[in-house]
């Protein structure tokens, strides 16, 4: 007996010596948790809920958290989202608005963090997609003529149309004597009247239009030198005499005779008488 012993002591002895792996002699010890590491709780006591799954920036978010009552630490947080703070809402539960961030277009995440009353870790996540603002295309000014041609004294209508913001608006020209102010209505249109000036000369002429100080545009205005105001010739209209203004003639007309009061030739019955 003793040297059946004996022979198993060498035989270990021989296989630590080669490195072989040793039977196990004594069951493993696993090292205790430590204190300072809490376990992830994943079983979906914790639920982080966004009252809209897109949104632009600067518009507001509501959050909706859910926990075990008595959880701490709860904090919701993304890069989509500004100002997030919670406030409880009931049991178990915590709300709270957020503003949606000025970041570019896309989808984020948002996590819920914080600590359950047993000291472990709740996590839960959303996503919030934001789409930019489109910002609306600023006012195009327009420019408006009642009429695109005229003569001296014509009177032309003037309209511009600007956004409300613009303080002044105005058209300047040759073909009208220079500036030509316009009144506004305070909801970006403008209006006023343009003369021809009456030294103009046959041809065309730019019309420039200026709405808070600068030119926005400039439009073709021909004119035709000479002409009364209005655009109407200076011709005076022929008036038919009245009955009492017709002058008779002297004579009758196609008769043959003579007017009235002239001599008629002398012929042979005119002769004088030379019979004695």
């Amino acid at each position: 007996m003793r040297k059946a012993v004996t022979l198993a002591a060498v035989a270990l002895t021989s296989t630590l010596a080669l490195g072989a792996a040793a039977p196990a002699f004594a069951a493993a010890t696993s090292p205790s948790p430590s204190a300072s590491q809490s376990p992830d709780r994943s079983d979906g006591s914790a639920s982080l809920a966004l009252s809209a799954a897109s949104g632009k920036p600067g518009e507001a978010v509501e959050v909706t958290v859910k926990a075990p009552k008595g959880s701490t630490a709860l904090s919701v947080s993304s890069k989509a989202l500004t100002d997030v703070r919670l406030s409880p809402a009931g049991e178990g539960t915590w709300t709270g608005t957020a503003k949606t961030a000025a970041v570019a277009d896309g989808t984020y995440g948002v996590s819920l963090t914080g600590a359950g009353p047993d000291g472990a870790k709740l996590q839960a996540t959303a996503q919030l997609t934001v789409k930019a603002a489109v910002t609306p295309p600023a006012p195009v000014s327009s420019l408006k003529l009642s009429k695109d041609s005229g003569r001296p004294g014509d009177k032309i209508g003037v309209t511009v149309r600007t956004a409300a913001d613009v303080k002044s608006a105005y058209v300047s020209s040759d073909a009208f004597g220079g500036r030509v102010d316009l009144v506004g209505d305070g909801h970006g249109t403008w209006t006023g009247t343009a003369v021809v000036a009456k030294g103009v000369k046959t041809g065309y002429y730019g019309v420039h239009a200026f709405a808070g100080g600068k030119e926005f545009d400039t439009v073709k205005f021909s004119t035709e030198a000479g002409g009364g105001g209005g655009g109407t010739p200076d011709v005076k209209p022929v008036t038919p005499l009245k009955p009492g203004e017709h002058k008779k003639p002297k004579g009758s007309v196609n008769t043959g005779r003579a007017p009235a009061g002239t001599a008629a030739p002398a012929g042979p019955a005119d002769a004088p008488n030379t019979r004695g």
